[in-house]
């Protein structure tokens, strides 16, 4: 990298710039966290860029290459050098996911507030484009392994969950800003506040549909309706056919997780509650496909569980979180032997006194002890323990804006949101520390 620097500045100095062109290219910054010792490198070059949502894929499927927005439109990063190159150039342009199967990025844009929307593949090598479906109601959250079928939900009207909220409002953070009132008219914490908006929208019993749409045909097919508020759709990384949704509002209120298959049969509830104010959600699929894991607290704010269920045997797995953390967002490595955690701040659920850090987890399993199994054990929950390793310090961060991490296909970096520089930006943190530290 200082290479390339140097090479570009004796370029510069010999007014030769204009030759050099794209190959004298900012470098990523990059530095060694001085509390973790782990390698940070800020991918993204112009603020107000974004990698996607926790559970949505942005590499290609030979792991060579990430997708993300720029203010501009798309741009793709080489995982190895960092370099990021324009894809798609617009304003407008939602980057959705991209495809598991094909090096495509799929992305929609429509012709003003209202209009149907287009969705549009792109080969991510090329930058070639094309047109392959236009939602006239709704929006697309996914698309299956075999690029098949997208997924999306519909309700019959859309109002903004913070009332008299402009899209403009939420543009720094990616989701709503909410802020409500106690009856005594002092005001609620930001977290309160998104629980009344969030109850005020569930109690709402607005039609809804997850559907279908056949990427060949354009066909729309109905999985399921209901006035329930229906969320969170994703499809498996690995079946076809397998889909989870959620139920959302307020968590300790709502029976969250469900899968269901594309053709709308095995409607299936994951979790129920036992105790009251028990919590389950954000929930996502293992990368193999097999497991869904989620946050759970038992109750909501003071027992912090990552659980998992096997959707072949139904078994379930619990990894006991302590309360620093307790993280916003959870995932999974590609060789599924690692969790992240992104942390939170002390407003959020868990009130951690110290929990803004993203996290490195290791899982360790409880065994039994001496060896005495329990009459009927293997029916019961699997419990487990995380040794934690911090991995970048947060502690500037606004944890309005949420991290969102990611793990590159190779296991060896996390991708993640950040604005603790200021402006919002892409960074990736080397899961090996730096030598000597």
């Amino acid at each position: 990298m200082r290479l390339a620097r140097a090479f570009c500045q004796g370029v510069a100095t010999a007014a030769l710039l204009a030759f050099a062109g794209a190959a004298c290219a900012e470098p990523a910054a990059e530095w060694i966290d001085p509390l973790t010792g782990h390698k940070v490198v800020r991918i993204s070059r112009e603020p107000g860029s974004a990698s996607l949502y926790f559970h949505q894929n942005s590499y290609t499927p030979q792991g060579d290459k990430m997708v993300i927005s720029v203010p501009d439109g798309i741009s793709v990063v080489d995982l190895k050098t960092w370099d990021v190159k324009p894809l798609i150039k617009g304003k407008g342009l939602v980057l959705l996911f991209t495809g598991r199967k094909t090096r495509t990025a799929y992305y929609q844009t429509r012709a003003g507030e209202g209009a149907p929307w287009t969705i549009f593949a792109a080969d991510i090598d090329t930058g070639k484009s094309r047109r392959i479906a236009e939602i006239k109601e709704g929006f697309i959250g996914s698309i299956n392994a075999d690029e098949t079928l997208l997924l999306g939900q519909w309700a019959e009207t859309d109002k903004p969950l913070q009332p008299g909220a402009k899209p403009a409002d939420n543009a720094k953070f990616g989701q709503a800003q909410y802020a409500a009132n106690w009856p005594d008219g002092r005001p609620m914490t930001y977290a309160d506040a998104k629980e009344v908006r969030l109850n005020e929208r569930l109690e709402a019993k607005i039609p809804m549909e997850i559907f279908t749409i056949d990427v060949k045909t354009g066909t729309r097919k109905v999985v399921t309706a209901s006035t329930d508020w229906l969320n969170h759709i994703q499809f498996s990384p690995t079946d076809p056919q397998q889909i989870m949704y959620c139920h959302e509002g307020p968590w300790h209120k709502v029976d969250r997780i469900w899968t269901i298959r594309a053709d709308g049969t095995g409607k299936k509830l994951i979790h129920s509650r036992t105790m009251n104010m028990e919590i389950a959600g954000h929930e996502f699929f293992s990368p193999d496909g097999k497991t869904i894991w989620y946050d759970l607290q038992t109750p909501r704010g003071q027992v912090f569980w990552l659980a998992g269920y096997d959707l072949t045997t139904g078994k379930r797995r619990w990894y006991n979180v302590e309360r620093n953390q307790w993280s916003v967002h959870y995932n999974q490595s590609p060789d599924l032997k690692l969790f992240s955690g992104d942390g939170g701040d002390s407003e959020m659920v868990a009130h951690a006194p110290d929990g803004k850090y993203l996290y490195l987890f290791h899982p360790k399993d409880i065994p039994d002890v001496a060896g005495i199994h329990a009459p009927g054990a293997e029916n019961l929950i699997a419990p487990g323990s995380f040794d934690a390793e911090k991995l970048v310090d947060m502690r500037k961060q606004d944890y309005r804006l949420e991290p969102n991490m990611t793990f590159t296909p190779d296991g060896k970096w996390i991708v993640f949101r950040a604005n603790f520089e200021g402006e919002n930006h892409i960074y990736a943190v080397e899961l090996a520390r730096a030598a000597g530290k």
